[in-house]
């Protein structure tokens, strides 16, 4: 039987893998900083890794999982995130920004009114992952 909400409606929808088994926790931030809704989640054949997990945040799908290092060729740990930013666009970009800073989201670029029309500002999540919040300017 196929499960409602399993996955994105179009658009390009973000995957993150977690790392050190921590996909469920990091399911619990996004809730407590950004207002995710869990839509589904399917544990591994293990009983406690995350093989898919879907969310909704901020109008949109994100999903996740957990690490798989077996299947990674000499099953390194996984790096660290690089390279790509998480874009929320809300309508009040400091009560977003206060939010996810309480949750424990750490300051990377500070929430101010930019030269291109924005109050925007980066964070970083407790798993590496970068996070900019941009909405109208004050």
């Amino acid at each position: 039987m196929a499960e409602e909400n399993q996955g994105p409606a179009g658009g390009v929808t973000a995957h993150l893998t977690i790392g050190s088994g921590r996909a469920a926790e990091a399911i619990e931030f996004y809730k407590k900083a950004f207002g995710a809704k869990e839509e589904m989640r399917s544990l591994a054949d293990d009983g406690k890794r995350l093989m898919h997990a879907h969310l909704s945040v901020n109008g949109g799908s994100l999903m996740l999982n957990d690490d798989f290092p077996e299947y990674r060729e000499g099953g390194e740990a996984l790096p660290p995130p690089a390279g790509t930013t998480l874009h929320l666009q809300v309508p009040d970009a400091d009560a977003a920004w206060d939010k996810a800073v309480a949750a424990g989201a750490a300051v990377k670029f500070p929430l101010e009114n930019q030269f291109w029309g924005d109050r925007y500002g980066q964070i970083e999540d407790p798993f590496g992952f970068t996070w900019s919040i941009g909405g109208p300017q004050k």
